[in-house]
């Protein structure tokens, strides 16, 4: 079938896209745009002192299938991080990231004496006991949820962490059903505390890891285990399961974004602006470029791989429906500060994996991943240290218009807090990702829904404000728009709509 097809958005959803679509139709004619003058979107590997480096997404979940799978029909290794552990920085002090938690929400067997103070402790405590009103099927703040029962310690200085280290997000804005949704059918299911219900996700966790390996679940919650391998998330316990949980390739995600170019055979347009989608007697017609020299691209079928304020304002006219829903879906924003020191000036450097900065500190990062220590291929046999820094939070316009001579001082400044480290780096990158991640607020499955309702054949969207932020679940996404489009075409072609071009 000789398809006309056009993928707008060449992130990882629009590249695995096209590469699913490839396959589905071998003789397509498919045309990728990207407004960027690069592909990979939020993936982004740069020379950081002489050696690959991830600016932008670090790891992918081993445990969702969609990445892993990907990487074997290309061909492509990947490693696993090291035993070194996480830490948090909360109440003026770092210890060990508490295991036993869920995103942060801390079950009956948490150990948080070194997190919390006394009145926090007693307050977790007393939540075990105090009666739980709770219907069936809703969705409140995540925040405001946990606030009431559990107070502010373990929010600011552990589930906000950890969340906003996923969607660059705060607590205080996030849906419960979207973001840790197994919390919420816990809730659904009867338990009669916010700590019974942390309990029981625990339990079934460790069932699982315990199973035999053909017959463990597909763990599709890519959010309460984004942290598992580094004990974050652990059987009630509190060891964590012994199976990896994340992987990375030796190359950067650049080994990636290049296989999946070559692999999916499109026309690359780069530096493309799609400004239009309107619908045509046969198909769909996109314009492109300036409006002062407008050019049309006419196809049978489009996949929308783009933010979802872009999907939205394309949608407007063919599915104002789904444009609406999609128009709905908030946007935050970040930096990451990527630093390579010499071992001699950074010895004081932990040996952790990372640090995690609770939001009640007063420090300008809100994470530091000790790069050089989780990853085995970026220890020091070349005698140098590689960090990387994160910085803004969704609201935190202030922070990120600073220019980068004043995020990396600030990053600087706040190593010398955290880790001791007071000399000057040999290398430095600033990344910054505007819009780079969508923020899943309370009825945020409710959005989605509308937006992949409302679209009419030939027409589908993939990307991190459907069905997770993570990069397997961005891949899930594509491979499903694939499928929609292909299908449709499928069908079309049957009874003859659709011909050679």
């Amino acid at each position: 079938m000789n398809a006309r097809i056009a993928v707008v958005g060449g992130g990882i959803s629009g590249l695995s896209a096209a590469h699913r679509l490839r396959t589905l139709l071998p003789d397509a004619r498919i045309t990728l745009l990207e407004r960027a003058d690069r592909l990979g979107g939020v993936l982004r590997t740069v020379e950081l002192a002489g050696r690959p480096f991830d600016v932008g997404a670090e790891a992918f979940l081993v445990r969702r299938p969609e990445l892993t799978e990907l990487a074997a029909e290309l061909g492509l290794g990947f490693v696993h991080p090291t035993a070194a552990a996480p830490t948090v920085r909360a109440g003026g002090r770092t210890a060990a990231l508490p295991t036993a938690t869920l995103m942060g929400v801390p079950g009956s067997a948490a150990r948080l004496d070194e997190v919390l103070s006394p009145v926090g402790l007693a307050r977790i405590v007393a939540e075990r006991h105090r009666p739980l009103r709770w219907g069936a099927g809703e969705d409140v703040v995540l925040g405001t949820l946990l606030r009431s029962r559990l107070g502010d310690q373990p929010v600011d200085r552990l589930a906000d962490p950890l969340l906003g280290g996923v969607y660059a997000g705060r607590v205080d804005a996030l849906g419960l059903r979207a973001t840790i949704p197994q919390l919420a059918l816990a809730l659904d299911a009867g338990a009669s505390s916010l700590t019974a219900a942390v309990d029981s996700v625990l339990a079934a966790q460790h069932a699982s890891s315990q199973a035999p390996a053909g017959e463990q679940p597909v763990q599709l919650d890519e959010r309460a285990a984004r942290t598992a391998s580094a004990g974050v998330v652990s059987p009630a316990g509190g060891a964590p399961s012994p199976q990896p949980v994340f992987g990375a390739f030796p190359g950067g995600y650049r080994e990636l974004v290049d296989a999946l170019t070559a692999a999916c055979a499109a026309e690359i347009r780069l530096g493309t602006t799609v400004r239009e989608l309107a619908r045509t007697a046969t198909g769909w017609r996109l314009t492109l470029g300036p409006t002062t020299a407008p050019e049309a691209l006419d196809v049978d079928a489009v996949v929308l791989a783009v933010p979802a304020p872009a999907a939205a304002r394309l949608l407007t006219v063919v599915a104002p429906g789904a444009a609406c829903a999609a128009g709905t879906i908030e946007l935050a924003s970040s930096a990451v500060v990527a630093l390579a020191y010499r071992a001699a000036d950074a010895a004081t450097l932990p040996t952790t994996s990372g640090i995690l900065v609770a939001s009640d500190e007063r420090l300008s990062v809100k994470a530091v991943t000790h790069s050089c220590r989780k990853w085995a291929h970026l220890a020091t046999a070349d005698g140098i240290l590689r960090i990387r820094a994160s910085l803004g939070r969704f609201g935190e316009v202030a922070t990120l218009q600073a220019d980068d001579a004043t995020l990396v001082a600030r990053a600087r400044a706040d190593l010398v807090e955290l880790a001791g480290i007071t000399a000057a780096p040999v290398d430095v990158v600033v990344q910054r990702w505007g819009g780079g991640l969508p923020q899943y607020a309370s009825g945020h499955l409710d959005r989605v829904r509308a937006v992949e309702d409302g679209l009419p054949d030939g027409i589908a969207v993939a990307g991190a404000a459907l069905h997770g932020v993570g990069v397997p679940a961005c891949v899930g996404t594509a491979r499903r728009a694939a499928q929609r489009v292909a299908h449709s075409l499928t069908t079309t072609a049957a009874a003859g709509g659709v011909t050679a071009p």
